[in-house]
């Protein structure tokens, strides 16, 4: 595609030089070790690095042109400098697939704790509705037949993956996506260009206040996902611009307060559009009503947890009042969803206790997490858990003082300690604990290895209980230092519950920190 081509009606302010060469481009990437000859280098500015310093690099390797905000000195190839580089990312990675989700009704969730569970059942939903449907989440890419891995952590692909996947499902045909967005994509701008149609929020608590430095910056960037539904442009198909809203949830009043969107809540309590009545929990899923303007929808579904039906109950409104679903269409997708890969896992090798992964990884996602389990159990509920390293450090504390008050038993290990020093993580987490009443050794344990604290959770165990680890979940890595080791919790479960009940199973996968 043609250099002037690809800015035409772009969204971003060029300001040098007044025309574009019409030169061909034959790729964009923003990663300067990935430039090929005749690509478009993008040079992100900001965050923990500086693309302006790869310029040399990118012209080397082959770049037609570049792309920053830094006034630069010749350097050989056209230099376009903007005003937003990030967003120029995103724009020309939508511009050079031809704009793909203006062809698609996008769906966005976004969220502290439930953003992938909630994408995973509108998904459901949707395809129990004969609608063909497509899925972006921080596990996945879900594309028609093809499944897509979309990286070792959790956070929204880079816009221009997220702006081939749109592609690659306009072209398989399908006329739907849900795209689960995170903070630092929508902080980054990586969800620019998605012309989001419908909006959910699951809730918005502590979390990554090392990134965005305060609660009212990490809420302002969950905000944008809502700002979007105003500049979205119509589509043939229409866009309802609707915003699906957690009544429970403390960002409600600012949420609710966003101009240019129609309003839709869900609760656990009256007074929403969509709330839940009749709740009963079991060991084998929740039932409830769904109660709507119009109507009362009995639902079930396998997940387990109140926590889960605020999940449900954002899942149905988007699908109710945003596109029109008939309710009972809705449930039976619900009710359709076995479960979602390290969210309430049982990990079940005949051992007589429940064993559990779960991806809790903020303090308000463990409070629910083990409240969850608590109803799940009438024996003793023993929590495995760490806090990551270079993340928000308030977290350690709180995440140990939660679990010290709602499990009977603790067990502190590594989570991702990255350059920090995992004793001094461990240090702040056991000091917590002991300000709470724990006592170690009694009610809670330090075991830096992993492998050898679920091993620890399990000799702990007895008949009747439950072990529950979280933090990981579907997570295939574990970070030490800058290297990521492979690492799977549910792997590591079952290898401790095979050695537990000397049965065959995988091995224990290895880490710097094993015996």
């Amino acid at each position: 595609m043609r250099l002037d081509t690809l800015f035409e009606k772009l969204p971003v302010r060029v300001l040098q030089p007044e025309k574009l060469p019409p030169l061909e481009i034959t790729g964009i990437v923003f990663d300067s070790r990935k430039v090929e000859p005749g690509f478009l280098f993008v040079a992100l500015q900001g965050f923990s690095m500086d693309g302006h310093r790869y310029i040399a690099d990118a012209v080397q390797r082959g770049a037609a042109a570049v792309v920053g905000m830094q006034p630069q000195a010749e350097i050989g190839v056209p230099y376009i400098q903007v005003d937003d580089s990030r967003k120029a990312l995103a724009a020309l990675a939508a511009a050079w697939h031809g704009y793909p989700a203006r062809k698609l009704t996008v769906i966005g969730v976004t969220g502290t704790d439930g953003k992938t569970t909630t994408t995973n059942l509108i998904n459901q939903i949707l395809v129990t509705a004969g609608m063909k449907t497509g899925m972006i989440s921080t596990v996945n890419a879900v594309i028609g037949s093809r499944e897509v891995d979309t990286g070792f952590h959790v956070t929204t692909p880079d816009a221009p993956d997220v702006q081939a996947y749109l592609a690659e499902m306009v072209n398989a045909g399908l006329t739907h996506v849900i795209l689960e967005t995170t903070s630092h994509g929508l902080a980054q701008q990586r969800v620019e260009a998605c012309e989001f149609d419908i909006a959910v929020v699951t809730n918005i608590t502590h979390e990554h206040l090392d990134f965005h430095g305060s609660y009212e910056n990490y809420r302002a960037a969950k905000a944008r996902l809502f700002e979007y539904l105003a500049e979205t442009a119509p589509k043939a198909q229409g866009n309802p611009r609707l915003a699906v809203l957690n009544r429970d949830d403390s960002s409600y009043g600012y949420l609710s307060s966003i101009p240019g969107m129609k309003q839709v809540s869900y609760s656990l309590k009256p007074g929403a559009d969509l709330q839940a009545e009749e709740i009963m929990y079991s060991p084998q899923g929740i039932r409830f009503i769904a109660a709507g303007r119009n109507f009362r929808q009995p639902v079930f579904s396998k997940l387990v947890g109140a926590f889960n039906i605020s999940n449900i109950l954002a899942a149905m409104s988007a699908a109710i009042y945003g596109l029109s679903i008939d309710p009972q269409i809705a449930a039976k997708g619900i009710a359709s969803l076995e479960a979602v890969p390290g969210r309430m896992e049982r990990i079940d090798l005949g051992q007589d206790f429940t064993a559990i992964v779960d991806f809790a990884h903020t303090p308000n996602a463990l409070a629910v997490a083990l409240q969850a389990v608590r109803q799940m159990t009438g024996g003793k509920v023993i929590a495995v858990f760490g806090s990551a390293g270079l993340r928000d450090r308030a977290k350690r504390r709180i995440m140990a003082e939660v679990s010290i008050g709602l499990a009977d038993l603790t067990v502190l290990t590594a989570e991702d300690p990255r350059t920090e020093s995992l004793d001094d993580i461990l240090a702040e987490m056991a000091d917590a604990a002991m300000s709470k009443g724990g006592v170690e050794r009694r009610n809670f344990w330090r075991v830096p290895d992993r492998g050898e604290a679920i091993r620890q959770a399990i000799r702990l165990a007895h008949s009747g209980d439950l072990v529950v680890a979280c933090g990981k979940g579907h997570e295939q890595s574990m970070c030490f230092g800058a290297t990521e080791y492979a690492w799977d919790d549910r792997t590591a479960m079952r290898a401790a519950l095979a050695e537990y009940l000397q049965k065959d199973g995988p091995a224990m996968p290895v880490l710097p920190t094993s015996p």
